[in-house]
């Protein structure tokens, strides 16, 4: 399949027009936007002139499936009009207020959040991105407890400011890490590239917890505040829990008094088939933080949604944090709309859905017909192909933290056929909208079989 062009773009917007409009745009770009985790002048970013639904199209009128969901968040997909609608009408009504003065937009937004939050989750603090989410989520544990140590694991991305990139367990922590922080790393369970030896999902979850607990003793358990976990890792390759150990990491927490932060800001809002993916594993987290999917993305939001013991904390002390922007109204509209689809929709649902019938069996199917796939694994419209070099020894098809000729030829392939993937390193993620449909997730995989003919070549 190769990519199309049309001569109209949604809305009726004139195709050639738009890739003018494309052209003076990436001129401007390379002028002046300093861009993130790149070196500037290695940079030929695409250009994106339209969205719709599950597709984009770049600055040469291409039509493109997005199995990106961008950035791991457009949930709803692109430009869905009833969200479209409600930040208009948010807009006309109040476009911004203090976060001290009460707005309706947020106030709703709150208790939808709260009311799909697991047990007694029901505060919010709002923020503008999972990032900040994350540094306050890490505030209020500290605080509450009196402690300062933080644990998190090593293939983890938890965001880019200072605390939160120290948090990360991947490559880009590095540059950023002096080692005065505060935060200890461990690794987590990921039975395809075991650190315990293990064979199986049991002992996988067994010795990581084992392991864990280990840790702890030595590093102290009355020095630790928190212990932060990605429900489902996202971006460090989508490895599922195995069965028993998110319960595991809540009992250790609860005989050391320490807080349990689930960090959902890529796997909650129904990427998983579930309104946050920690509820796959029956466990209640103290704090738990969002963002992307809570509006796709259409407006800056995150948060922190907080128990009643941590809440009762700030009760009559106050809590030493804030944002101009916390609980932006146009933010908190948009959220609120995007819940409301979501649920009217059936979109959680249809996630889980595909991810059972439809995505994980036609990939699966991929990985055994393709030797450059080592492993898939994921849950609803969140899946992670892992590609290798050889199967026997597992060597992946580009470094770890890095890219290869490979990679960079299977993903032109994609672009090729008319598919936006997500990579990183060794992977391609597979996570399209959740109102993704049956025909879009067929084309999505006929495209990546193509692809993976490609890495195929690269294999011994």
């Amino acid at each position: 399949m190769t990519a199309t062009t049309p001569q109209l773009l949604p809305g009726g917007r004139d195709l050639d027009a738009a890739i003018a409009e494309g052209k003076r745009a990436y001129e401007l770009d390379r002028a002046h936007v300093f861009h993130s985790w790149s070196a500037q002048a290695k940079l030929s970013p695409m250009t994106v002139v339209a969205a719709e639904g599950s597709y984009v199209w770049d600055g040469e009128g291409n039509r493109l499936l997005d199995f990106s969901s961008q950035m791991v968040n457009t949930n709803i997909g692109h430009q869905h009009p009833k969200v479209v609608a409600a930040i208009a009408e948010q807009a006309a009504k109040l476009c911004t207020i203090a976060p001290a003065h009460v707005n309706d937009a947020r106030s709703e937004a709150a208790r939808l959040i709260a009311e799909r939050a697991p047990g007694d989750l029901n505060k919010v603090f709002f923020t503008n991105a999972g990032a900040d989410a994350v540094e306050h989520a890490v505030r209020m544990a500290r605080l509450h407890t009196g402690r300062h140590k933080v644990l998190s694991r090593y293939r983890s991305y938890h965001g880019g400011t200072d605390t939160a990139v120290n948090l990360t367990g991947d490559t880009r922590r590095w540059p950023n890490d002096n080692g005065t922080s505060g935060v200890v790393h461990f690794n987590g369970p990921f039975l395809y590239r075991s650190s315990f030896h293990a064979e199986t999902e049991e002992q996988e979850s067994q010795r990581a917890l084992a392991y864990l607990e280990q840790l702890i003793a030595m590093e102290g358990p009355d020095t630790i505040a928190a212990i932060i976990l990605e429900s489902v890792p996202g971006t460090a390759g989508i490895m599922i829990p195995p069965p028993g150990y998110m319960a595991g990491v809540r009992e250790i927490c609860d005989r050391y008094g320490i807080v349990f932060i689930a960090d959902e800001v890529m796997a909650g809002f129904g990427r998983t088939g579930k309104w946050f993916a920690i509820q796959h594993f029956d466990v209640v987290p103290d704090l738990m933080t969002f963002a992307k999917g809570v509006n796709s993305g259409y407006v800056p939001l995150g948060g922190v949604v907080i128990n009643e013991e941590i809440a009762a904390t700030f009760a009559e002390r106050a809590y030493p944090g804030g944002l101009t922007y916390s609980g932006h109204p146009l933010a908190c509209a948009s959220a609120v709309a995007t819940i409301n689809a979501m649920e009217d929709e059936g979109m959680v649902t249809n996630a889980a859905r595909i991810g059972e019938q439809v995505l994980g069996p036609g990939l699966r199917e991929l990985a055994a017909k393709h030797r450059s796939v080592g492993e898939v694994r994921g849950l609803g419209v969140f899946w992670a192909i892992e590609l290798v070099a050889n199967q026997e020894t597992r060597e992946p098809l580009a470094p770890y933290g890095g890219s290869s000729p490979a990679m960079a030829a299977t993903l032109a392939a994609c672009k090729a056929g008319g598919l936006l993937p997500f990579a990183n390193y060794n992977r391609i993620h597979a996570v399209p909208p959740c109102n993704v449909s049956d025909d879009e997730v067929a084309e999505g995989l006929r495209i990546l079989d193509e692809a993976l003919t490609v890495a195929d070549g690269h294999t011994s």
